[in-house]
């Protein structure tokens, strides 16, 4: 009983540790006073309505984007035959693998002014100025989330259509059904939950951005969260902006969970495939509007802006700076690999505590802790420095903030809150899969405590164990906003580098950190691929 109670406690603190920077951001709207009321109302009067105005657009715009783009491409690969379908399976996950901020870069370099669409179209056409619409837009920021994050919902329609979809269509076709009517009433239902998480899960990362949007010139929240902070030097400005970011994301967060709760029960009862409900087979003209259609996304959100940076990597006059590289390499590898070890193996402890003993304490934590996906990078950032600038008001002499904002332990910390919700997820549908019987049996013979999870348990988490710290690692690697922010001096990684370089418009030296950025990204794109083949096979 005593070492129950003790591991509650620590469970309770440790959640306490990571969720810190939230409790801090809230807790900010109680230094309300004259001067925060009258920094609250100058906001509204003035940026607060037109962050919140582009953000709303934004949002609408790649909701429209990635359900189009999404809900479409699952529908094809799932409902009908045609060439290349097997290929397009597994290939339209490619975009995941690419940064947003890296496509914007890319279509940056070859759709302004001055690039080399423009100067081809101007040297044939004989016009002059500008020929195609500016890309660093609200509209050009859609059209990059767009086409990076609609792979969430491919994914998700795909596994809900995969379920029931074929089998249902066949029988209304037999009640004498048209196409066009089991597509529109039968399937796209039946996908409709699984689309809306998605949707809400491209929604998050929208907002979590900060590279896109600062790199477009867009004033949404994110971006003026870090304004406030960074150009206005005024941090109750931005705690409150931090609020009202984490609110909405809240939202889209409950919004996911109800959208994924129906799609369990949508798919609660599988059945096996027959051969009477298979795809429907294409020819002709349909064939090849549909390979096509599946083509374009692929292309413009993977293909097309790998070739975009590695164009200036091919032209010899470019000199690339290797030593620096593997410096920018070596930090982004070092940081990764310490958060995913720390984060799988707290990921672990917590997901063992959760099944042996679902006390309060241990549900609380593992609650809170898993919120930490959905905030974003930025609110993490201000809810991290807040307290260390009281702090620092409090005591001058103390070293906390030194210890918070020159070495990596800041950074890790932000990466916990941030990333730890990603190993806990893994680890705990990894748990899912190992029967309550076992652990019986495994007392019976005399395994409990440390020595059930190191001996019994972590060999059948072994792919689990490896997909968390897979996730992990890349996320880290790729992870802008509070690397840009809380990073130690000296420590510069390649997501930070690419950004500042394109930044400076030195787009040819940031395509090489961009292409590594994009290469470690391919990992866990693969090995879902694989997982996912492995799935439809069985």
């Amino acid at each position: 009983m005593p070492t129950l109670r003790i591991r509650s406690v620590l469970l309770s603190l440790l959640a306490l540790i990571i969720c810190l920077p939230l409790v801090a951001l809230v807790s900010s709207w109680l230094e309300w006073n004259a001067s925060s009321a009258g920094v609250l109302t100058a906001m509204i009067e003035t940026v607060l309505p037109g962050y919140a105005i582009t953000s709303l657009l934004l949002c609408l715009g790649v909701a429209v984007g990635v359900t189009l783009l999404g809900t479409s491409t699952a529908a094809a690969v799932t409902l009908f035959k045609f060439p290349g379908k097997s290929f397009f399976e597994w290939a339209l996950l490619l975009p995941m693998a690419i940064p947003a901020y890296v496509v914007a870069y890319a279509y940056t370099d070859f759709l302004q002014y001055s690039g080399p669409l423009q100067n081809f179209i101007r040297s044939q056409t004989g016009l002059e100025g500008r020929v195609l619409p500016e890309v660093r837009s609200l509209g050009g920021a859609i059209l990059v989330f767009s086409l990076a994050l609609y792979p969430y919902v491919y994914l998700l329609a795909r596994t809900a259509l995969s379920e029931r979809a074929s089998q249902l269509m066949e029988a209304a076709r037999m009640l004498g059904a048209p196409l066009q009517r089991r597509i529109l009433e039968v399937a796209m239902p039946l996908a409709r939950p699984a689309v809306a998480a998605g949707v809400a899960l491209a929604l998050m990362e929208t907002l979590a951005d900060y590279g896109v949007a600062s790199y477009f010139g867009i004033q949404t929240l994110t971006a003026g969260i870090y304004k406030a902070w960074l150009v206005m030097d005024n941090r109750i400005a931005a705690a409150q902006l931090a609020t009202l970011l984490l609110g909405t994301v809240l939202v889209l967060l409950q919004l996911e969970k109800m959208a994924q709760a129906r799609m369990r029960f949508s798919s609660l009862r599988s059945y096996a495939p027959s051969s009477d409900a298979q795809p429907t087979s294409l020819t002709g003209l349909s064939a090849i509007g549909m390979s096509t259609w599946c083509a374009l996304p692929l292309f413009f959100g993977f293909l097309l802006p790998v070739l975009l940076m590695l164009r200036p990597l091919m032209d010899s006059d470019l000199d690339v700076p290797w030593a620096r590289f593997i410096d920018w390499a070596l930090n982004s590898l070092r940081l990764g690999l310490m958060t995913a070890l720390i984060a799988v193996a707290l990921a672990l402890v917590l997901s063992y505590s959760l099944r042996t003993k679902k006390d309060l304490a241990t549900r609380m934590a593992t609650g809170l802790i898993g919120l930490g996906y959905a905030v974003p990078g930025a609110v993490v950032v201000v809810g991290l420095l807040l307290p260390v600038t009281w702090q620092q008001q409090r005591w001058p002499d103390s070293q906390i903030g030194f210890w918070l904002t020159a070495t990596v332990l800041g950074l890790i910390w932000a990466y916990m809150i941030r990333f730890c919700a990603v190993a806990l997820q893994t680890v705990q549908s990894g748990y899912t899969r190992i029967p309550k019987s076992l652990d019986d049996s495994s007392r019976m013979l005399g395994i409990s405590g440390v020595k059930l999870l190191t001996l019994v348990h972590v060999p059948l988490l072994k792919r689990s164990i490896f997909a968390a710290t897979l996730l992990v690692f890349v996320d880290v690697m790729k992870e802008l906003p509070a690397t840009l922010v809380l990073r130690p001096f000296n420590t510069d990684t390649l997501a930070v580098m690419a950004y500042q370089l394109a930044r400076d418009e030195r787009l040819g030296e940031a395509a090489l950190p961009s292409l590594a950025l994009v290469l470690v990204g391919l990992l866990p794109v693969m090995y879902l691929s694989r997982a996912m083949k492995k799935s439809t096979s069985a």
